[in-house]
């Protein structure tokens, strides 16, 4: 039986940049949830009424934030301009201490119909 396309909800400016193409990674916690991730799975972000299609195409784990700006694109990840310490800033407003002490995952996505 085929899997079925998980929702993920997102913060509208994310889902955004997600549906236009250029955000193509999500950075997520390693919430037991977030760690089933993994490629091939279909991706369905939502925010409010609207919906974005994706398709799994790498989930990479990093010890911290910092961890993972050393190695993944900031444009991907959706910096839209801001400086690396700008973008750390973003992610642990987000995610405080306790919650990135989890692992931090780079779900690489690409949109599909």
């Amino acid at each position: 039986m085929p899997e079925q396309d998980r929702v993920i909800q997102i913060r509208r400016p994310y889902f955004d940049l997600i549906a236009g193409g250029s955000k193509t990674i999500e950075v997520r916690v390693g919430y037991p949830s977030m760690r089933r991730i993994h490629p091939g799975q279909r991706l369905v972000f939502a925010s409010g009424d609207a919906r974005c299609r994706t398709l799994v195409t790498r989930v990479a784990e990093y010890p911290t934030f910092d961890a993972l700006l050393d190695s993944e694109s900031m444009e991907a990840i959706g910096s839209q301009g801001m400086s690396r310490g700008e973008l750390l800033a973003a992610c642990r407003e987000i995610y405080p201490p306790e919650k990135e002490k989890l692992g931090v995952l780079a779900i690489h996505v690409q949109l599909t119909p």
